[in-house]
């Protein structure tokens, strides 16, 4: 019996020996008259027994067929060790046919005794910057060195665009390290798939602004330094720039780095993928996918 049935049966005791009446007992066990009334009858006829929920040691109808779960389990286990649980639900899903809720991959994961990809923490009470409300209105793009390829290839640095307005990852494209080629041919390829954004949002990185203290005669007699080469493209095109003072101001793309961390990498050892330029060629296709996921309608349906 739980803690919950143990004084029940004083009460109905007392009830079946006429010391309480039924509207008092139901008060004391906070059930309806006429379900009391059930419980004495089921008590007087099988005693603290039929205090006990008749669906107590059955399984559960909803739980998970044996011809599910075990594949499932089978596969967390070794093809999609170490995804997190969503995306290993996509997987399960689109890949092995197998039909299961997040929470359901959730609760197995946890009774085969698999660590979670990353620990929940509570959300930090602050607010953040209301995104813009039109696609191409600023675009925040930065780059991330890490081991994309795990031990199969070298370190790269993955430069990568996403729209502040929808979260809508706009290019990607991988480089030995982060530099102006990497920046350029982002920028190539976010301008002839979307068009040209109104301004981008990076860092003090020096590909995008002087950071020396150099001047020379004319740039003290004008006021302002000249541009770096990357800078006086987006003067050429008529791009404005903002650079962010920490990585906090551009929180979305350091958040667009931690799921690419995630999925990126699983989707590349998957795929069994260990050069730069397969990994390359994968990204469109990867991009493809992603962003229906994630990707979010702007304020504005009109694009600027």
């Amino acid at each position: 019996m739980s803690r919950k049935d143990v004084p029940r049966a004083g009460l109905l005791k007392a009830a079946l020996a006429g010391k309480i009446t039924n509207a008092q007992g139901a008060l004391a066990m906070h059930v309806s008259v006429r379900q009391f009334q059930r419980v004495k009858v089921r008590f007087a006829a099988a005693g603290a027994r039929g205090l006990l929920h008749r669906l107590r040691g059955r399984p559960s109808p909803r739980r998970l067929a044996a011809e599910v779960r075990t594949p499932a389990a089978t596969l967390l286990q070794t093809t999609y060790a170490g995804l997190n649980d969503c995306h290993a639900t996509e997987k399960l899903q689109e890949v092995g046919g197998l039909q299961l809720s997040r929470s359901s991959v959730r609760r197995l994961r946890r009774a085969l005794g698999l660590p979670p990809k990353r620990r929940r923490r509570a959300r930090p009470g602050r607010t953040r910057r209301t995104p813009e409300a039109q696609m191409g209105a600023l675009v925040q793009l930065d780059a991330s060195p890490f081991a994309w390829l795990e031990d199969r290839g070298p370190t790269l640095a993955l430069h990568g665009a996403i729209d502040d307005a929808t979260g809508t990852g706009l290019a990607l494209y991988f480089r030995p390290t982060e530099d102006l080629h990497g920046y350029a041919t982002l920028l190539q390829q976010l301008c002839t798939t979307y068009g040209l954004p109104l301004a981008l949002y990076g860092d003090h990185l020096g590909v995008f602004v002087r950071n020396d203290p150099h001047w020379t005669l004319e740039e003290e007699l004008r006021g302002t330094q000249d541009p770096t080469h990357f800078g006086r493209i987006l003067q050429e095109v008529g791009i404005g720039y903002i650079a962010a003072h920490s990585p906090q101001a551009k929180g979305r793309i350091e958040r667009f780095w931690q799921t690419l961390q995630d999925r990126l990498v699983s989707e590349l050892r998957l795929r069994g993928i260990c050069t730069p330029e397969a990994a390359n060629a994968f990204l469109p296709a990867f991009l493809a996918d992603l962003n229906p996921r994630f990707a979010r309608a702007p304020a504005d349906a009109a694009a600027a």
